[in-house]
């Protein structure tokens, strides 16, 4: 019964999983409520949501905000691999802390400082996660060129979305090009599942190399696709920038979704005042 629930996890995390979760997360959420967002309003919001817990130390204040960068995620949809690494990577950055100073002798008053440090860091995430899971690539370019950053550059995160299926698709190509010439040990026994892992690590490993070389090619291509289309002039020209920002308008729900973090916000800060 074990073996058949470790290969029914092992099936669900196949490289075809990773690069559906990926595409969902990029491509798959433009009928929700943030992905109907002006792409100008979003980002604003990200900035506050971003930077602002940093600064602040005050836990009611922090757990407001993670209770609306909450919310704000599940109307994202945000794809269930993402909120795993968001997980994951919450308990590493701070989950190990309290652990270790329990470990070594600490006592109860160390929780609220990590309890403040853990709600910093899941907030910040969160609100990354809402905000680039609500906005395609080409929404996102768009947004920050309004803002006034170079086109080069919001062409290249705009690009560097598009890249990761084809990287994941090449990644998975390379993988199965060595499996197909590669003798891997048997894994029946707890040693061979070990040197199997050991394997499995060597291979990715060597993927690697031929991974950088046939992405590079690919990027070439189409950079040479983008120079013959005139590229660069439309990069500089006033008149494309103005056709390509059109789109952008701020609605009135826009507003109302700024309106009512700005109360949320307030009643945090209220909150923390009356406490």
């Amino acid at each position: 019964m074990m073996q058949k629930l470790s290969e029914n996890i092992l099936d669900k995390f196949s490289m075809d999983f990773l690069r559906n979760q990926v595409l969902k997360n990029a491509y798959g959420n433009d009928d929700t409520i943030i992905a109907a967002r002006d792409p100008r309003i979003l980002l604003v919001w990200y900035l506050f949501f971003g930077l602002v817990p940093w600064f602040v130390n005050d836990l009611p204040f922090l757990l407001g905000c993670f209770v609306l960068v909450t919310v704000t995620t599940l109307l994202a949809r945000v794809a269930g691999l993402v909120l795993l690494l968001f997980a994951v990577g919450v308990f590493t950055q701070t989950g190990y802390l309290l652990a270790a100073t329990i470990l070594f002798g600490g006592d109860a008053s160390a929780i609220a400082p990590l309890l403040v440090l853990t709600l910093k860091v899941a907030t910040v995430s969160l609100a990354s996660v809402t905000v680039f899971s609500g906005l395609d690539p080409d929404r996102l370019s768009n947004g920050l060129m309004w803002f006034g950053c170079p086109e080069r550059l919001s062409f290249s995160i705009s690009y560097a979305y598009r890249m990761l299926p084809m990287l994941m698709e090449e990644f998975q190509n390379v993988l199965l090009s060595y499996r197909l010439r590669g003798n891997p040990p048997a894994h029946d026994t707890f040693a061979g599942k070990i040197r199997y892992l050991i394997y499995q690590v060597k291979i990715i490993i060597h993927a690697f190399y031929p991974l950088m070389l046939n992405t590079a090619k690919r990027s070439r291509t189409t950079v040479e696709a983008l120079e013959i289309k005139g590229y660069r002039y439309a990069a500089v020209n006033k008149e494309v920038r103005k056709m390509k920002l059109s789109s952008l308008k701020v609605t009135y729900d826009d507003m109302i979704f700024l309106a009512i973090s700005f109360l949320w916000v307030a009643v945090s800060v209220l909150v923390s005042t009356v406490l």
